[in-house]
């Protein structure tokens, strides 16, 4: 039986989904919940592939069933121990013979075996069609580096706001800091599927906050139908008093020492200036960690103000508040009336 990409997703939740391209395809970027179960390696996928482009699809094919001949077994254990219920979705990259000729072995073996037509290629075309009809207004949560807007995001969603931590999902701050502390990034591929899984986990309709962002969070980017609905989105920017913006950078990276600090800074270095520089590397000796971070904001707040530039100026509210306690304006910001 075959399925569309859209019944797909809406079944990723009831049914275990196998993806069988070779693992590199898979670790490139997957459907989000899928397991891999792979038809062949990534040698192997490479000796078919030049079979067919040298010899054609015929000694190719041949190939492929050598290969996939000794694996018959595996495969319908494989399937038992990540569908045990015996119900599972499948797909390749296209929807052609890998995915095919596994489901058939797995239908011969018992299983109820639903086949993505179109295979990831047809997700990826939903993925992009979805993010081309938004299907949620924005609240953009802006401010200069230090406000704490992530921190004010996580305390939004405790409150029962609806809230996509980009940051969260790219594994990444978005600075010259922003690794710190982080797993790897996702690839480009990877990030814009979990982007649109949580996209699609919202509630219609309802008022979703983000943080505001460059379109590139570390090496990873924001699908561009998506960057421009937040570009086009109401921005509040919370302005709060520099001591409070310098008290929240000292507590969430003096944690992590002068060396990785250190490194951050010479990332920056050219467009922070020589002199800056040696002020903010000397801080750090002396563990001042406040000085270093108030050389940092000089670069930042400049930076996030160019940023600024790409916006309608009428999209901005400028909000000032003598706190930063997350909490505080969490609740704040929800007890106004914000027009989307």
């Amino acid at each position: 039986m075959k399925i569309s990409a859209e019944d797909c997703l809406s079944q990723r939740n009831e049914l275990p989904l196998l993806d069988v391209r070779s693992p590199a395809e898979y670790a490139g970027g997957h459907i989000p919940g899928a397991l891999s179960m792979p038809l062949f390696s990534d040698e192997e996928r490479a000796e078919v592939g030049t079979l067919y482009k040298q010899q054609g699809p015929q000694p190719a094919f041949m190939r492929g069933l050598e290969l996939a001949g000794s694996k018959l077994r595996w495969y319908a254990e494989e399937a038992q121990r990540l569908a045990p219920q015996g119900r599972l979705m499948l797909h390749c990259w296209r929807g052609g013979q890998r995915s095919a000729s596994l489901g058939w072995l797995l239908q011969q073996a018992g299983f109820d075996v639903q086949l993505l037509e179109g295979g990831y290629k047809a997700y990826r075309q939903q993925l992009l069609a979805d993010f081309s009809a938004p299907r949620n207004p924005m609240l953009i949560v802006g401010g200069y580096t230090g406000s704490g807007k992530t921190l004010i995001l996580q305390q939004l969603s405790a409150r029962g706001a609806s809230v996509i931590d980009l940051e969260q999902l790219a594994h990444h701050k978005g600075s010259a800091f922003g690794a710190l502390g982080e797993q790897p990034q996702p690839t480009v591929e990877q990030f814009e599927n979990d982007l649109h899984l949580a996209w699609r986990s919202l509630t219609p309709a309802k008022t979703t906050w983000l943080e505001d962002e460059s379109r590139s969070i570390g090496r990873v980017y924001l699908p561009d139908p998506f960057w421009r609905q937040m570009l086009k989105s109401p921005l509040i920017f919370l302005e709060l008093p520099l001591a409070s913006r310098i008290e929240q950078l000292v507590r969430a990276y003096a944690p992590y020492g002068q060396q990785q600090l250190e490194d951050s800074f010479q990332r920056i270095a050219k467009r922070l200036g020589g002199q800056h520089v040696k002020a903010a590397l000397e801080a750090l000796e002396k563990a001042d960690y406040a000085a270093a971070a108030a050389i940092a904001l000089q670069y930042y707040d400049k930076a996030y103000l160019h940023s600024l530039r790409h916006r309608d100026a009428s999209t901005i509210r400028k909000i000032s508040l003598p706190t930063a306690e997350p909490a505080e304006v969490a609740a704040i910001l929800q007890d106004m009336k914000l027009d989307c």
